[in-house]
């Protein structure tokens, strides 16, 4: 025999024997092969889409109504939304006229003015008891145009404001952005009428004589001079 021959057999021999002896040696080298690491992450969620594919509805701004107290009383020119369970002949906008009342679909005229609109609400399921059996209504005050203050002179935002909730001479000055630089703190004064009532912002806006500041009326003009 040949010693090239004899080596060859050598060596065939020495693999067979690692072979029989360690089996598991070609599984363990291909698992080294394949790269291990952390799952791929999930793609984030998207937060502007609601789960189950439901889109959220945005109430529109016709239906959303005026923010109003509960104790506010309908004026003038106000416009009330007025909804009828199962019976659209009767819901709708109604504007208040002059004399404080609205014409109601075959009903005709009914008090507004001065009410509430639980009041309202009242006086139109009794309107409706002789053509709608027992009415579901809901009044809203859907636009307040009766009632108005006025700012005027050193303020960031000067203008005309609705009056749709209680509001404090303080509460409107930060409603029109505050005052300017220059205004006079210790001038300010509401004509209401021929009446001329002072108020002090610098005393109030320390929590001083805090009796100044009184609620605004419809028609109040606040001048603050500079």
């Amino acid at each position: 025999m040949s010693i090239n021959l004899f080596r060859r057999l050598a060596v065939f021999l020495v693999y067979a024997t690692i072979a029989c002896a360690c089996p598991f040696i070609p599984a363990a080298v291909a698992a080294q092969q394949v790269p291990v690491g952390p799952p791929p992450s999930p793609p984030p969620a998207n937060p502007s889409v609601p789960p189950d594919n439901k889109k959220a509805t945005p109430v529109p701004k016709s239906e959303a109504g005026a923010a109003v107290s509960a104790n506010y009383k309908i004026g003038p020119a106000d416009v009330l939304k007025i909804l009828v369970w199962s019976e659209d002949k009767f819901s709708g906008l109604f504007t208040v006229d002059q004399d404080g009342k609205f014409t109601y679909p075959l009903v005709g005229d009914i008090t507004a003015g001065g009410l509430t609109a639980a009041e309202v609400e009242q006086n139109v399921v009794k309107a409706l008891a002789t053509y709608v059996k027992k009415p579901l209504v809901t009044v809203t005050v859907q636009e307040v145009q009766s009632k108005k203050y006025y700012l005027t002179g050193g303020v960031n935002h000067p203008g005309e404001y609705l009056l749709a909730v209680p509001t404090t001479i303080l509460q409107a000055i930060i409603k029109a952005g505050g005052l300017q630089d220059f205004a006079n703190q210790k001038k300010i004064y509401i004509l209401r009428g021929s009446t001329k009532i002072p108020f002090n912002y610098k005393e109030v806006s320390q929590g001083k004589h805090m009796e100044q500041n009184v609620l605004l009326e419809p028609g109040d003009q606040v001048f603050v001079p500079q």
